[in-house]
């Protein structure tokens, strides 16, 4: 059986799910998601989901912080891409416990990202 997350793990996911809780921020995830693993320019995301250049730039940067998305510069072109390592971290820690108490399913067979 896994370890019990400390409760500065559980603030950090907690951190990530309130990162991604805003429909642009999820939006803008998503289509990170549909670009995986090359990512987007910054004008492409905007143009795509028709977010204005500074209010796409806030939600950027708070999703960096959090980690669930990364940024690589290219010339004078910023590229977002999904961190898929995190964000399978953050369903495995929601889906640590499921089905535990009844054994109905394993957990291992509810998120297989990447097997």
């Amino acid at each position: 059986m896994a370890k019990k997350p400390t409760a500065e793990q559980i603030a950090r996911y907690a951190d990530m799910f309130a990162a991604i809780g805003t429909e642009a921020r999820l939006r803008i995830l998503r289509l990170l998601l549909s670009a995986h693993p090359d990512g987007m320019t910054v004008g492409d995301i905007g143009a795509e989901l028709n977010i204005p250049g500074s209010t796409l730039s806030h939600h950027l940067e708070k999703l960096k912080n959090e980690g669930l998305v990364t940024v690589r510069r290219e010339s004078t072109f910023l590229w977002y891409a999904a961190n898929t390592g995190t964000l399978q971290e953050l369903l495995g820690f929601l889906y640590a416990e499921c089905c535990t108490r009844n054994q109905a399913i394993a957990p291992e067979t509810i998120i297989s990202i990447g097997k």
